[in-house]
């Protein structure tokens, strides 16, 4: 009888202790190397941090809106941010013990300190107090993730100029906070800092807020931002920092200054690409940083392979934990690949974003491409929240269902949702990419009433012209 194949995981995050149960499922030997917390970034300084917090402020928002409901409550709504940062703390402690128990679970073992590969099948380990140890493997797979940009302009002490790592731990909450970068992270904490009081500014070089989402949506969001008391500057830079005891003076590229307490960087990432061995074993990078695989995940070196942030795909977490399934499915003899054009995204802002597929713009152009009028060949439904039912009952009326397809055909091509529990609501529409139904088909799927999914089918008969609550065409 062979032993186990023995894979060997640079990384914890959400691609690595993915990859690492789903390989011990397999029947894999497995061995995680991590030099800081199990969940990686997203659990302990990202995703659920910054969601626990988020959750509070709407919880806020909604107790603002409770007396137009026919709640009375007495008083004005407060924080007490060290007391939401300690919940914080304690959520992301019980997940990070729920993955060492599942490690456990599954025998998988965990070694602490940093990893470089010495050859194919070689990783030494060296821990905080100094020793060094070799982990001999089958198979390695490198989920290292990425990082905060360390730029001169903006140099973070972690006091006054923040990463979003810090600003996730502050116990008071600041006068006013100035963001670089209008992206998802600077959008999310535009709303996160805005509801605790804070006045927020967004800085972003682009024209718009959400840059890389469907401009429908990034107009929308701005909107929404606006309302808040966020202060928007598009096409915007920042030419000079100053920096005193209490504050922060910024100049910007048109003159304006903004004195600020707190600044947050927020304008992308850096890949964990380096110091790792890749060039001693010849694995090969691209011109970002970003580690090369093919559809298997597998790099320009048989039997390693990369998954999550530092491959340069798509710099999400879901997306890293199934990219850690299709490789480790690999190693171990299967076959498997990943679709990136029906991965659902949520962005969680105030209101939520969820989205998948291509942006309008996106598909104009893919049809003009082809030598088409986008006009001819693609077609456009939306649905707003205000025309549901459990929308005016639950007064979160603010939101829009936009379904973009092919016509003739009814191929769905992208959907985008803004509003209540959006992230949730767009995996209807992930799913029914995923096995190709149409958008006549999405439009045929009776859905429960009152719900906020009821949007969904009214967006998709939109498509047609032929939504039932919303008087705009006439059917041909």
């Amino acid at each position: 009888m062979t032993s186990p194949k023995h894979i060997a995981i640079l990384g914890a995050g959400p691609g690595g202790y993915v990859a690492a149960i789903r390989a011990a499922q397999l029947g894999a030997r497995v061995t995680v190397i991590e030099s800081h917390a199990l969940g990686g970034v997203c659990l302990n300084w990202g995703c659920i941090p910054s969601k626990a917090l988020l959750s509070v402020v709407e919880l806020g928002d909604k107790v603002k809106k409770a007396d137009d409901l026919g709640l009375l409550v007495q008083g004005p709504v407060t924080y007490d941010l060290a007391r939401m940062v300690a919940r914080k703390n304690r959520v992301v402690a019980t997940l990070v013990k729920g993955i060492a128990t599942l490690f456990k679970a599954w025998s998988i073992e965990h070694v602490e300190g940093t990893g470089a590969l010495q050859d194919r099948q070689t990783v030494r380990v060296s821990a905080a107090d100094g020793t060094m140890r070799d982990v001999q493997a089958d198979a390695i797979v490198i989920a290292t993730g990425s990082s905060w940009p360390n730029l001169p302009q903006f140099p973070i002490d972690g006091q006054q100029v923040l990463t979003s790592r810090h600003l996730l731990d502050l116990d008071r909450i600041p006068a006013s906070l100035l963001i670089v970068g209008g992206g998802v992270e600077g959008c999310e904490f535009a709303a996160l800092y805005s509801g605790l009081g804070t006045e927020v500014t967004i800085i972003e070089l682009m024209a718009r807020v959400l840059p890389l989402e469907d401009e429908e949506v990034s107009s929308m969001m701005a909107r929404e931002l606006k309302k808040r008391g966020v202060t928007v500057l598009t096409g915007t830079t920042v030419e000079n920092l100053e920096r005193s005891p209490t504050a922060i003076t910024v100049s910007l590229n048109d003159g304006t200054q903004i004195v600020t307490e707190k600044l947050l960087v927020s304008v992308g990432r850096g890949f964990n690409s380096r110091g790792i061995g890749l060039e001693q074993v010849g694995v090969q990078t691209g011109r970002r940083g970003e580690i090369l695989v093919n559809d298997q995940m597998e790099t320009t070196v048989p039997g390693i392979y990369a998954i999550g942030d530092v491959v340069g795909k798509a710099m999400l977490a879901h997306v890293a934990s199934a990219q850690g399934k299709v490789a480790v499915e690999n190693i171990m003899g299967h076959q498997a690949t990943i679709r990136y054009d029906v991965i659902p995204a949520g962005i969680f802002t105030l209101p939520e974003i969820g989205r998948v597929g291509m942006t309008e713009q996106q598909a104009r152009d893919r049809a003009q491409t082809a030598g088409l009028n986008p006009d001819q060949v693609l077609t456009v439904g939306r649905f707003r929240y205000a025309g549901l039912g459990k929308a005016q009952a639950t007064g979160e009326t603010t939101g829009l269902f936009k379904i973009i397809a092919e016509s003739p055909g009814g191929k769905i091509l992208g959907v985008h949702i803004v509003g209540a529990h959006a992230a949730d609501l767009v995996h209807e529409a992930a799913m029914a990419m995923q096995v190709g139904a149409t958008v006549s088909q999405m439009a045929d799927v009776i859905h429960a009433h009152p719900t906020l999914s009821e949007g969904m089918m009214e967006a998709a008969e939109d498509v047609e012209g032929k939504a039932i609550h919303q008087a705009r065409r006439r059917i041909p």
